[in-house]
């Protein structure tokens, strides 16, 4: 080590001139003597220490105590931490708010060991991620950059007349086998879909069916820990929040989710609207189709709508623009649109322009907002003003601003205070970033995820009960 400390000390040095402004922890008085080391100002013997690597950090506070002092600091490891692939502040999120797992404790980064914190998370490994969407599944590997694939979700997957179970399994065997994987070699994350969202006795038994059912299934396939959490939630965690409400306009439906510290709000009330993103492009298709604009599929629509449509700011004012604008789809050509560009997402706050009876966006979230006010749980109510949009069409350029201006209008000045709206901060992935947040936290395998054995004594323990 002393031959690899003295060529970085000779690059260091010749670095030195311009001095640190970082606070380093100083050597004692009583340390052992160490020779020409003992001269090296310490803000530069912790640059040493960086240009080594964590290895050989490590390893250099086996000499003395007061190289152990230096190496331990928080300062030396959050440099490493940084200088790695994943972006730094999902990982501070990750852990200082996600580390004890679904029961989420909040706790300060001066209270972590950063140089545990990075022996941990080099020891966790790589998980399969299946986000089971609404429109359809996205599915990969965490240790990388997106997902994989995509497929029909598994509520949709096989014969929808097979028992739950069996059409869990062909789901499960069709996305490892896509992966080329056994089940057997890796933990897997689940994401699960927002269904059942009444608080009734009814729904709370069907929810935990579903769980359960996917637990059983997967450890039967020999999966080694399962880790399943609520989409919503994975949502959430993406845009680096536990506590806020989630606005996830789905294939079908638009769901509007409270959540507190990691948790569904059931009790406060989850509010459903009747249209989601396959509303909005069936309307794009009337306007296109009055306009005898000719097309080949609805894939055609939605392609135009992903690439075209936006939410006006004030859609009266809107009207009065010229908004022409144009696009090419594969195979098919340009295509031209008009006002359709931003009537078709009007329907999210005026869906009887679509021939929709639904309440609008904006008093959907304001109506979610009122219940988790009265609801009282939590003693300070800027929880659920943050707002987080999710799902493909929540992408719509203009939404996030458009529904926070309108709930500043509809609510009291008390509630519309510090309300703020964040768009998708992966698209349409969102749910799947979300769970690969989870599954690079230093703690994941015993804070977040379930074994086989630990799912078989807890089926016992419900039974005893």
């Amino acid at each position: 080590m002393s031959v690899v400390l003295r060529k970085v000390w000779g690059s260091v040095l010749s670095r030195s001139g311009s001095g640190s402004s970082r606070s380093w922890p100083e050597l004692p008085d009583d340390h052992p003597a160490l020779g020409d080391l003992d001269t090296l100002p310490t803000d530069v013997f912790m640059q040493i220490l960086q240009l080594l690597g964590p290895r050989y950090a490590a390893r250099s506070s086996l000499v003395c105590k007061s190289w152990k002092a230096l190496v331990s600091d928080n300062v030396l490891w959050l440099h490493l931490l940084k200088s790695g692939k994943e972006p730094w502040d999902f990982l501070l999120f990750a852990e200082t708010q996600l580390r004890y797992g679904p029961s989420l404790y909040f706790n300060h980064p001066s209270q972590l060991s950063f140089m545990n914190v990075y022996a941990q998370r080099a020891t966790v490994p790589g998980s399969v991620i299946i986000d089971g969407g609404s429109g359809y599944c996205k599915y990969g590997w965490s240790k990388y950059a997106s997902p994989s694939g995509r497929c029909a979700t598994f509520l949709e997957f096989g014969n929808l007349e097979s028992p739950m179970h069996a059409r869990l399994r062909y789901f499960f065997s069709t996305i490892y086998s896509r992966m080329q994987v056994k089940p057997s070699s890796q933990p897997i994350i689940v994401s699960l879909p927002i269904c059942h969202t009444d608080d009734t006795e009814a729904a709370r038994a069907s929810r935990k069916q579903l769980r359960e059912a996917i637990y059983s299934v997967l450890f039967d396939m020999n999966a080694p820990a399962v880790c399943a959490v609520d989409q919503a939630v994975l949502a959430l965690y993406a845009a680096s929040q536990t506590s806020g409400i989630v606005v996830n306009i789905g294939f079908h439906v638009t769901s509007i989710v409270p959540i507190l510290r990691g948790k569904v709000m059931h009790a406060v009330g989850i509010e459903i609207m009747g249209q989601g993103a396959l509303r909005l492009t069936g309307f794009l298709r009337e306007l296109m189709q009055q306009r005898n604009i000719n097309f080949e599929s609805l894939y055609t629509v939605r392609t135009i709508k992903e690439k075209l449509c936006y939410i006006a700011a004030d859609y009266d004012a809107e009207l009065r623009k010229n908004t022409k604008g144009s696009c090419e789809v594969a195979g098919e050509g340009w295509f031209t649109l008009s006002n359709e560009r931003f009537q078709t997402g009007e329907i999210l706050f005026q869906p009887h322009i679509g021939g929709v009876r639904t309440m609008g966006l904006h008093r959907a979230v304001a109506l979610c907002m009122d219940h988790c006010l009265a609801a009282e749980v939590a003693s300070d109510d800027r929880w659920f003003k943050t707002v987080v949009l999710a799902g493909g069409s929540a992408c719509l350029p203009g939404l996030p601003e458009r529904l926070e201006k309108e709930l500043h209008k509809i609510l009291p000045p008390s509630m519309s205070e510090g309300v703020k709206v964040i768009p998708p901060p992966f698209g349409a992935d969102s749910a799947w970033y979300g769970a690969k947040i989870i599954s690079n936290v230093s703690t994941f395998a015993n804070a977040w995820c379930i074994s086989k054995k630990q799912f078989r004594q807890r089926l016992r323990r419900n039974k005893a009960w």
